[in-house]
């Protein structure tokens, strides 16, 4: 069997997706309001550890079982192209996986911890017979408490010696979970032909495209909304401010999108979600300020 050429393997582990994880784990570091002196190296190793290990595993992990989808949505990507042949892309799941629980050691129990529930949901999501992501109320909400909570609160964690983060931390960590699940239905308006095809009840596949995005930004807004209320009865106003502005443009760039969702969902992710992740690191700073 030849083996996949490391170009191939790049494109299946989608770099362009670690950052989320990474953001919300360097979020939950900031929020833990404790001095990085001597913990720089548990830092490195835990964005590293979101991103390039365990996001990177669940992207093999749903090329692997997405692949028939795929040869319909994308058959450039690298398994129904041929480029990664044979089983390998199952194997590159596997021994990805099984590094990502190695390297997590280093965290202590917390870390270790986080990064096998993140692998679990990785694994439920894609591949049978669990294979949340075949309903997208579940496969979103798998994604957002992966992609974004876990990562938070573990940074927060493994910063304060395994302590429990406080509740502040742990509320804003829920909600930026919950407006992930708005971020994810943005990355199935681009697949509904296969989807529907194959039988993946996303989003845009069960409401339809209208609504299925008016949906997503509803769930995009609303938990920034309540993230500024916190903010302001915690004393934090020109924090809220900040949030505030940040979604106020998201408003503006909603309104473009909901007028050609398909179209548009790459454009939204591309320009929207950036000053939704700025609004995260905003609130984490908050936190410290408290702290």
């Amino acid at each position: 069997m030849s083996l996949p050429a490391l170009s191939a393997i790049t494109e299946l582990f989608k770099p362009i997706t670690w950052f989320p994880p990474m953001w919300a784990f360097a979020c939950g570091v900031v929020a833990s309001g404790i001095s990085m002196d001597g913990r720089w190296l548990l830092a490195i190793v835990g964005v590293a550890l979101a991103g390039p290990l365990v996001c990177a595993t669940s992207q093999a992990v749903n090329d692997w079982y997405d692949r028939h989808v795929d040869a319909i949505n994308e058959p450039q990507r690298p398994i129904p192209s041929g480029r990664i042949p044979g089983r390998w892309g199952l194997y590159l799941a596997i021994g990805w996986t099984v590094v990502s629980l190695l390297v997590a050691t280093v965290l202590g129990p917390w870390g270790f911890g986080a990064a096998a529930v993140g692998l679990l949901l990785a694994w439920a999501y894609s591949a049978p017979p669990v294979r949340l992501k075949e309903n997208g109320w579940w496969g979103n909400a798998a994604c957002g408490i992966s992609y974004e909570g876990i990562a938070w609160v573990t940074g927060a964690a493994v910063m304060a010696g395994g302590a429990m983060p406080g509740g502040e931390s742990l509320v804003l960590a829920a909600l930026y979970s919950a407006g992930t699940h708005g971020i994810m239905t943005l990355n199935d308006f681009k697949a509904v032909a296969g989807d529907r095809l194959m039988g993946v009840r996303s989003l845009p596949v069960q409401l339809g495209i209208q609504r299925a995005a008016q949906v997503a930004c509803w769930f995009m807004a609303v938990p920034q909304v309540v993230v500024i209320a916190l903010l302001l009865t915690w004393g934090q106003a020109w924090h809220a401010a900040t949030v505030a502005a940040l979604l106020l443009l998201q408003f503006v760039l909603m309104r473009r999108f909901l007028a050609s969702p398909t179209e548009r969902a790459l454009w939204y992710s591309g320009f929207g979600v950036p000053l939704f992740v700025a609004g995260m690191m905003v609130s984490a700073f908050a936190l410290r300020g408290l702290v």
